[in-house]
């Protein structure tokens, strides 16, 4: 279990869809857009392709569906935008499909990609539970391909003092976000002060940082 806390340093929302933010992006994508009528034997085939790959990066966004904001590191965008150009360029090696073949396979690719990128920004989520305290990884806005960073607070204590530490850390750290100029603790988390350290439970520490 963690709680995550999500800063994120952006600009006005342009919806990018993760993989439109790697280096390679438009070069690969304007390659496999001006060669799609080479692909098919049958001309509804060209049409149909063309808008897949034009819409790629706005309906990957809307097929995400993520609880969390869609914000990758840059070596798992690395590693989804190697597999996602792998496969594409595999298809491309190929000559002229029989109708229907192409658009179809470019849609597998399509929803192997967005599993790829949910599960990237996921796993990096989740791996905050190896962490005791507040933990910092750098990102990238899907939104807008912008860096942002992600803070996470892990529960993953060994002692009841690297417990009181972490907890202590994240004082100062919501402290800091708030820019407060009066006290490091401010006011809706004095349940977390410590007075209260000594008997408090992850439950207790989860339920006082819900209710602010």
């Amino acid at each position: 279990m963690a709680l995550l806390l999500c800063l994120v340093g952006v600009t006005a929302a342009l919806a990018h869809g993760c993989l439109h933010c790697h280096s390679k992006f438009s070069e690969k994508f304007s390659f496999y857009r001006h060669h799609v009528n080479l692909k098919s034997w049958w001309v509804g085939d060209i049409p149909v392709s063309g808008a897949l790959l034009t819409d790629w990066s706005d309906d990957t966004m809307k097929e995400l569906h993520l609880a969390i904001p869609a914000e990758i590191t840059r070596e798992k965008l690395d590693q989804v935008a190697t597999a996602v150009y792998q496969r594409m360029d595999q298809l491309y090696q190929g000559k002229m499909y029989f109708p229907g073949y192409f658009p179809n396979e470019l849609r597998n690719i399509f929803r192997e990609q967005v599993h790829l990128i949910q599960n990237a920004i996921i796993e990096s989520r989740l791996d905050c539970q190896r962490h005791c305290g507040i933990f910092q990884y750098e990102t990238i806005s899907c939104n807008n391909c912008t860096d942002s960073h992600v803070a996470c607070f892990g529960y993953n204590c060994e002692s009841s003092e690297q417990w009181e530490s972490a907890v202590q850390g994240l004082l100062n750290y919501i402290a800091e976000a708030a820019s407060s100029p009066h006290s490091l603790v401010s006011p809706a988390f004095r349940c977390l002060e410590p007075p209260h350290l000594a008997n408090l439970t992850l439950e207790d520490a989860a339920e006082c940082l819900k209710q602010h």
